[in-house]
């Protein structure tokens, strides 16, 4: 792998989850990534990403990583259904990867979509569709479908698994639509809108998958890496949960398999 195109992951999480600040587990993964660069000097997993949000989840799981986004056509095909096209999308980006890096790695890919009925809801063009898109979801449930894509390229095993979420939203107001479009935030998002904003704070009374509104599924992509053989070092739903500040009531169903 040519280290000049990959960059060593670094979290900031303490500035944004209080919860941070007094974690031991949270505190010594960012330890170790702030003296190190990253966790060890074996590669295991490259993040196909250039989401920041994806880097910080994947260094929770405290395994070391590297990133190699991954550029492609996102293009949805006529008639392909959320499900196949964002399934596709991941798979795709990790085979993209994987003949550019290091035969001996493991690819991550992900790709994240908000549905509305059959509608996949992508980033806005700009203020007024991000307005139109959050006065559309507003007081409504609506899903966001992960895919994610890990790749061994080693032989060229691949594993595919999907997180979908019902997002419950919330009844927010004109004024609160208009702050929150003014503050750029929802102009890179799908959907127009982050579930983690505090300022916002768009979702109630979720019952799935926090980490998969986020855009990375910790809980699925942990029972995809034992598959492999990889068992993260860190209690993956624990820290998650610390991390989101975020009670999971579905991840020993995920991590079971029955969800």
């Amino acid at each position: 792998m040519k280290q000049g195109k990959l960059n060593c992951v670094r979290i900031a999480c303490a500035k944004k989850r209080s919860v941070c600040k007094t974690d031991p587990i949270l505190q010594g993964i960012l330890k170790t990534i702030r003296e190190n660069g990253f966790l060890n000097p074996d590669t295991i997993l490259v993040l196909a990403s250039g989401s920041p949000r994806r880097s910080e989840l994947v260094g929770l799981t405290s395994l070391p990583f590297q990133i190699y986004p991954g550029k492609l056509d996102e293009t949805q095909y006529p008639g392909e259904q959320p499900a196949a096209y964002v399934l596709r999308l991941a798979e795709e980006k990790a085979r993209a990867v994987a003949a550019q890096v290091d035969p001996g790695s493991f690819i991550l890919a992900a790709d994240t979509i908000v549905v509305d009925g059959l509608d996949v809801l992508g980033k806005p063009a700009g203020t007024v569709e991000a307005a139109q898109v959050l006065r559309r979801l507003r007081g409504r449930s609506h899903t966001v479908l992960t895919a994610i894509a890990l790749y061994r390229a080693s032989d060229g095993r691949l594993l595919v698994d999907l997180c979908e979420t019902l997002v419950p939203m919330r009844e927010y107001s004109e004024a609160e639509i208009e702050a929150y479009v003014a503050s750029g935030d929802p102009l890179d998002k799908a959907g127009s809108y982050a579930i983690q904003s505090r300022q916002f704070h768009p979702v109630e009374q979720l019952s799935g998958c926090y980490a998969n509104v986020v855009g990375l599924p910790l809980c699925h992509l942990a029972r995809s890496l034992r598959k492999l053989g990889i068992e993260p070092p860190t209690d993956v739903p624990a820290t998650c949960q610390a991390y989101l500040a975020y009670d999971c009531p579905v991840f020993r169903e995920i991590l079971t398999g029955h969800s």
